[in-house]
Order: C-alpha cells, then structure tokens, then sequence
C-alpha cells in the first residue's frame, strides 16, 4: 500500500434505513479526504434506500436476499477497489475528518491493522429520551476505552484491505456479534486502535420495547462468541460485570420475600449495587442532562441490562442445542472431529 495517498473505499451496509442513509452519504461526500469509491450493499430492503442511494454517485449492490450484515459487507469487499477498506453503518453520519483521521493512523503506525471510531454523544435525529439514553451509553464507554483494545466495532472503522485478506470475511452464520469473532481473528496477528478522532453520528432505537427486544437479541450470541474465543484480554465491554450480576440477581432474589419480608432487603441492595456500579458513568449523565434525567437512564439501563442477562441465558441454551447456532468456527471443528473418527 502507497503510504502517501492511499485510496480509501467506504462500505456500507444499509437495511431499510430510508430515513438516515442521505445524512449518511451526505456526510462520506463531505469528507476531508475523499474516497476512491463509495459501495452501498442494500440487503433487500423493502423501502426507497435504493432510490436514495441512487441520487449519489456510489455504486450499488442490490442483493436479492436479506443475508445480515456480515454478509452484506462482504460483498461490499468484493465490489471495491480501495486499499483502505472504511466500514460505515447507514445510520451513522461522519464528523468531516473522520476517513482522513483514520487513515493518518493507520498508515502512521505498521503494527495496527485496523481503527474504529466513537459515536458522538448527540444523536443524528434526537427522538426522545429513550435515544439519549442508548446515545449517551454508547458514547461513553467507546470514550473511556480509546487506545489499544482487543475488538473492533466495525459500525465505524477501517482496515486495511490486505489485512482483510489475511483475517479473512465476516462470518455469514452470525448477524449479531460478528464484530467481536472478526476481532478474536484480527487481534491475533494486528493492532486495534479505538480512537476518538473518528466520530459519527448514530441515530438510534427511540422507543424502549424495540430497545429492549434488540438488546435481547444481540446479547444471545454473548455466551456462543466467548466460547470459540482465542483471545481474551483486551475485550471491549460496554457494562460493568458487577452491574450486570447486580441487575441479574435482583429478580432471582425476589422469591426470597416468600419466606419473609425482611428478605426483600436482598433484591433492593442488589438494585442499590446496579445503581453505582458505574459511577463514572452517572457522573458523566449527570453533567451532560443533569440529575432528573439521571433517574431516568439508571431505571432504563437496569432493564436493559435485565434483556442482556435474559437474552445472554437464551442464547447459552440455544448454544447447548443446536449446533447451527453460532459462530461457523464452532460447526466446522465438529465437522472436522466427526471426520478425523469416521471409519
């Protein structure tokens, strides 16, 4: 790679999201460093992103089928041409200098592979407190975990293309947590860099049903992904282990009260424990939104860290029962063993 000028691709995924993908690609087109090509994988979208993605000069991947968003930016991959491979997710819009930011790192450091960005912590379109809560989080442990990590959160990050090559594609068996199995492989043989110098704006989930059910979902693979990792220090983690078997602990010691009403003192410190095991957190919430709001984002968070903790069980037994479920890495050393004893 040309360690002057290296041309930059930028790949984005995008399902259904009419409603941010011209603020996305508005923001790419704005970009202090302008990319070689722009490659917009639709994955069959029943909505007009197509058509938005069509009034700029990006090309278009029109897939026939929803494959996931591994799959999607795989295919992204193979339809771009840069030596930099700049990975953006449609509901995010960047800051001017984040492509030349990112690039500035890579190039200025051999070793590292791969850098990904933090998200602002204002929202692309505020919608509620419900967004300013799931903003505010995520921009807040991104913030304090920038430098050298184990994983890279590819909504927002670039690699090199021959460092692609090497790590291989996403895995097209997980459309959840494929950020954190690609990583396990990247971080064997490369650096991961999170940077604040890479910022976008995300527009997020806004109302607290879908909130909770996506964070359900995601937190399924959790158990699965950890399982089949080769690495373990490093790991990014957006919560607090103590919060999360603080929040676990507060309904499996309900029952307790059965026996007597004393006990109800177990579940409520449990809940006291959830309440400041991040007080760095609170106190970043507090300033930015002020006491009142802080109330809110603590009632919010513990049940969202009650879908995790359900979700993450789910996903453990799903994990025990059936072999397809997970990452493709785990059928594959079955298969393998079940070869290696076959007469």
């Amino acid at each position: 790679m040309s360690r002057d000028q290296p041309t930059v691709s930028v790949i984005i995924p995008n399902y259904n999201y009419e409603k941010t993908l011209r603020a996305c690609l508005e923001s790419v087109y704005a970009q202090t460093l302008s990319p070689l090509d722009v490659v917009v994988v639709d994955d069959a979208s029943t909505d007009n992103s197509r058509d938005i993605a069509r009034e700029f000069p990006c090309v278009l991947v029109a897939s026939p089928h929803n494959g996931g968003v591994s799959a999607a930016r795989n295919l992204g991959v193979a339809a771009s041409r840069g030596e930099i491979l700049f990975f953006l997710d449609s509901d995010i819009a960047l800051a001017p200098d984040a492509i030349e930011n990112a690039v500035t790192l890579l190039t200025g450091d051999p070793e590292t592979g791969c850098v990904h960005g933090i998200l602002d912590a204002e929202p692309l379109f505020d919608d509620g407190p419900v967004e300013t809560y799931h903003v505010l989080h995520a921009h807040f442990w991104r913030r304090r975990s920038v430098g050298v990590v184990g994983t890279a959160f590819f909504a927002l990050a670039a690699i090199e293309r021959r460092v692609f090559e090497l790590t291989g594609p996403f895995d097209e068996n997980l459309r959840d947590s494929e950020d954190v199995e690609y990583s396990d492989r990247l971080a064997a043989t490369h650096r991961i860099r999170l940077t604040e110098t890479v910022v976008g704006r995300h527009d997020d989930v806004d109302r607290l049903l879908p909130l909770l059910a996506e964070q359900y979902r995601r937190s399924q693979l959790l158990i699965p992904v950890a399982a089949v990792e080769r690495r373990r220090g490093g790991g990014l983690r957006a919560n607090r282990t103590s919060g999360v078997l603080a929040a676990g602990l507060v309904p499996a010691t309900l029952p307790l009260a059965l026996f007597t009403p004393w006990l109800l003192l177990v579940p409520l410190v449990c809940a006291v424990g959830f309440a400041v095991a991040d007080p760095g957190l609170s106190r970043f919430v507090a300033r930015r939104k002020g006491p009142a709001f802080l109330l809110w984002f603590t009632a919010v968070h513990f049940t969202v860290h009650l879908a995790l903790v359900l979700g993450a069980v789910h996903g453990g037994v799903r994990w025990l029962v059936d072999p397809r479920f997970g990452p493709s890495v785990r059928r594959r050393r079955r298969e393998r063993s079940a070869a290696a004893v076959a007469p």
